[in-house]
């Protein structure tokens, strides 16, 4: 497998990080996906997806009960 970025051929399997975001709350979670090791991109398969997508709408429905890991603070403009 090649890249579509780079045209590297360093591709492996990792463990990631993947963010969804919910109104003003980050959600983050680890997937397997295959990462170019030139360049970072990454590519995920059906099955992956499929259970990314399903992970957001359960979120967004408030059926994963979720706690709060810490706070980001932004200064007022």
């Amino acid at each position: 497998m090649k890249c579509i970025i780079c045209n590297g051929e360093d591709i492996e399997t990792r463990e990631v990080l993947e963010e969804i975001s919910i109104d003003a709350d980050v959600v983050r979670f680890p997937v397997q996906a295959q990462v170019c090791c030139a360049c970072g991109e990454r590519y995920y398969d059906r099955r992956t997806v499929r259970m990314m997508e399903d992970i957001e709408r359960t979120l967004r429905s408030g059926g994963i009960p979720l706690r709060q890991a810490g706070r980001v603070l932004v200064e007022k403009v």
